[in-house]
């Protein structure tokens, strides 16, 4: 295996995580109207989640040695402040760390558990979040997709 290759995936991880971080807690400031209380509960607890995912991350770089990073994630702005449009970059994000979980389970599969466990389990959360906004993006009604996975 190639740790310091598996140390900057991590890395690349702990920062896309710490940025979820920044994004949920600025979405859940922006939400307004009358089902507020409810969606920004649920973006403050994928706040919290994407907390201890980056966590999780830095422990394991750590464990095998690396320094974990300092850097976050991109973090754009959009000033779109619609429930729909926040979900829908919501979605993006989730896609681009469910990638970079993927890439990280190519690189260690066959070579540690561990990390093995680790990424599957990471996949196995982001697919669930993938679906979970998808379903919140669709219509009332709707059975459908929004989008295709």
């Amino acid at each position: 295996m190639d740790t310091e290759k598996v140390i900057a995936h991590l890395n690349r991880i702990l920062e896309l995580e710490l940025a979820g971080v920044v994004r949920y807690t600025h979405y859940s400031l922006m939400v307004f109207g009358y089902n507020r209380i409810p969606i920004v509960s649920w973006l403050r607890s994928q706040a919290t989640e994407s907390l201890d995912h980056a966590n999780k991350a830095g422990e394991l770089i750590t464990h095998l040695g690396g320094h974990p990073s300092l850097k976050i994630g991109r973090l754009l702005e959009t000033e779109m402040h619609d429930v729909g449009e926040i979900l829908t970059e919501s979605l993006e994000h989730e896609e681009v760390a469910l990638k970079a979980y993927q890439t990280l389970l190519g690189d260690v599969e066959g070579h540690s558990v561990m990390l093995e466990e680790y990424a599957r389990e990471q996949i196995y959360t982001e697919e669930l979040h993938l679906g979970e906004v998808d379903k919140m993006l669709r219509k009332p009604g709707t059975i459908a997709a929004h989008r295709e996975t």
